[in-house]
């Protein structure tokens, strides 16, 4: 089942729409924020989250299941994409893969399925997505994947498997503020590994707040892949060796210098200056 050409299904609080370069994409009615803008979804979903993580060798690698805190599942393109990697690579040749999706509204995966054509990539993982939103869970060739809806604070109290990788995908910190807090991503630091390679974070926003906030929250920072017309976007780290383009000196002379110097939801006051200058990134 597809959609009319030139048509915006809608579903609750969201439409689906065709960006300029034909692809198809999810926009929320109230802000009018575009999921994956510019070079669309999937184009956007490889390089960020699967390729700039190098997941097809992390999960070539010998050991347990490789976990995904998917934080935003969205149409779940971040999702899917790691699922396709994974089954690409054979259930012989690879690790299990765990994928434990944050997501409090369902419209938008249900308008990309609903549409086939604009939204192919989802398509061999039709019946997963269906089986996911109705049972919460979907299991198959060692891969698993876990639906938690409703708001992602209550389960980052609680009892997670920890996270090798974080995709961290909610809309951005403008329509979306209480996701990008310091209080949020430190709990979604707390559930990340510290032994071995550590855990990445990536995300999209290279925006200078959600920096200071990354480091607050216990991360090491540095600057992540282009991606449309972003230059930069960004990557957290619980090991700085893990990050191929750490933030450094200069990085913290601007930062001294800009206007923009408060974590996202909070203010700049000394107490939180002196923890940024403090911070083991700089050492």
């Amino acid at each position: 089942m597809s959609s009319a050409p030139g048509s915006n299904p809608r579903d609750g609080d969201f439409e689906l729409i065709t960006l300029r370069n034909g692809a198809r994409a999810v926009r929320h009615l109230g802000h009018g924020e575009v999921m994956h803008p510019s070079v669309g979804p999937w184009q956007e979903a490889l390089r960020l989250y699967v390729e700039q993580a190098r997941l097809a060798d992390r999960l070539r690698q010998p050991g347990p299941p490789l976990v995904i805190h998917d934080v935003g599942l969205g149409a779940a393109t971040n999702a899917v994409a790691a699922l396709t990697c994974a089954r690409s690579l054979g259930s012989e040749q690879r690790r299990g893969l765990e994928v434990v999706s944050f997501e409090v509204d369902l419209a938008p995966l249900r308008l990309a399925l609903a549409d086939a054509d604009g939204f192919p990539f989802l398509q061999p993982f039709r019946d997963a997505a269906e089986t996911l939103m109705r049972d919460g869970v979907w299991e198959a060739e060692g891969i698993r994947w876990r639906l938690l809806l409703g708001d992602a604070v209550p389960y980052l109290d609680g009892a997670l498997p920890v996270a090798d990788l974080v995709y961290f995908d909610p809309f951005s910190p403008a329509s979306n503020p209480d996701m990008w807090t310091e209080a949020v991503l430190a709990r979604v630091r707390r559930h990340c590994r510290e032994d071995g390679e550590g855990t990445l974070l990536l995300t999209y926003s290279a925006a200078t707040p959600t920096r200071v906030t990354l480091l607050l929250a216990g991360f090491y920072v540095g600057a992540g892949v282009s991606t449309g017309t972003k230059g930069e976007t960004t990557v957290g780290a619980t090991r700085r060796e893990s990050l191929e383009a750490p933030l450094g000196e200069r990085w913290l002379e601007r930062w001294k210098r800009s206007s923009s110097r408060a974590p996202h939801g909070g203010q700049l006051t000394p107490e939180v200056e002196s923890r940024v200058l403090a911070h083991p990134q700089w050492r």
